[in-house]
This record gives C-alpha cells, structure tokens and sequence, in this order.
C-alpha cells in the first residue's frame, strides 16, 4: 500500500510489489489474482464481517437501521488513520480499474447480504420469499451506492464530515 500511495496505482508494478516484499512475481500472483485485489482483497472478508453484524442485529430491528449498523461494525474496526483512509479512497475513485474492482465486490456484498435481509423482512413483514428478495435486494444495492456516494463525499470534503453521517444523508435522499 506504500508504494501505491507513494507512486500512484497505476505507476506501481507488480515486479516492484513484489520486490519490496522479498517475494518473486510468480509468488505475488499466489497470494494476489491482480494488482487491484492488494488494495481490495480484504473486501470480501469485510462484507462476511458486515453480513455476521447484520445477523446478530435484533430480529425486530427495522431494516435500514439494521443495515446501517451493520456498515457501522466496519468504522469501528477501521485500521488506518483517518488521513491514510482518505488516500486511499481517493486513489480508489481516481482509478479506473480499481473502481471496477471495487463495484464487483460490493456486487458480492449484495449477493451475500440479500438473503439476510430478505430473511429478516419475511420474519418482520410476512412477505412472500419472492416479493422479500426483491425488496431486500433493493434495499442492499441503494444502500452500498449510498456508501459509494457518501464516501466520494467524504473524500471531496477531506474526511471533515463524519461518513455515517453523509451515508445517513444519501440515504434520507433516497427515500424521501
């Protein structure tokens, strides 16, 4: 991640990658199925952290609340300074192939956190397992672009606004 912020995604090769970690390509590419998967390989990981969070929520729990406490188990976990995570996420939204990365893994995260929630509107709204995948996925695809939107957001304005609260803002948006 050092040389990535340091030179820029894009200019950091896998041979230097793989130098600075006393390893030969050859071994990157066991541990790594791309270059962008180094900076979002955790990603996956974190979306199971975020679907355990979402099944300990309180069965009766209101769906969104649920939802948005589940993403807040992930801020409470946060690894890297705030000004770390800033450049982070700004090298992640200025490069190309590392957002396409990034939008294939929240479709991963949708695809493992539908059936949850779906669970959880059958339980609390007696709705058909149909009509509570529909609406659950709904739910998960606006909120994960609510994250996307608050986290541009948050970067824009330097990490100055909390994200939960421009994540609350995105969402209040979108359902109003």
């Amino acid at each position: 991640m050092a040389l990535f912020l340091e030179r820029g995604f894009e200019a950091t090769t896998v041979d230097q990658i793989a130098e600075a970690a006393g390893i030969s390509r050859r071994s990157f590419f066991r541990y790594f199925a791309t270059k962008e998967d180094v900076v979002l390989g955790d990603l996956i990981d974190r979306g199971h952290r975020v679907h355990s969070a979402l099944t300990a929520r309180p069965a009766e729990e209101e769906p969104w609340t649920a939802v948005r406490a589940a993403f807040l188990a992930l801020r409470d976990e946060a690894r890297d300074s705030v000004g770390t995570e800033l450049r982070i996420a700004r090298m992640l939204f200025q490069t190309p192939s590392l957002r396409a990365r990034h939008l294939e893994k929240h479709l991963a995260w949708q695809e493992m956190l539908t059936p949850e929630l779906a669970r959880r509107l059958r339980t609390l709204e007696g709705l058909e397992e149909t009509d509570a995948i529909h609406r659950a996925a709904a739910i998960i695809a606006t909120a994960l672009a609510c994250l996307d939107v608050a986290t541009e957001t948050w970067v824009r304005r330097n990490g100055t606004v909390p994200l939960e609260d421009l994540w609350d803002e995105a969402v209040a948006a979108v359902r109003s």
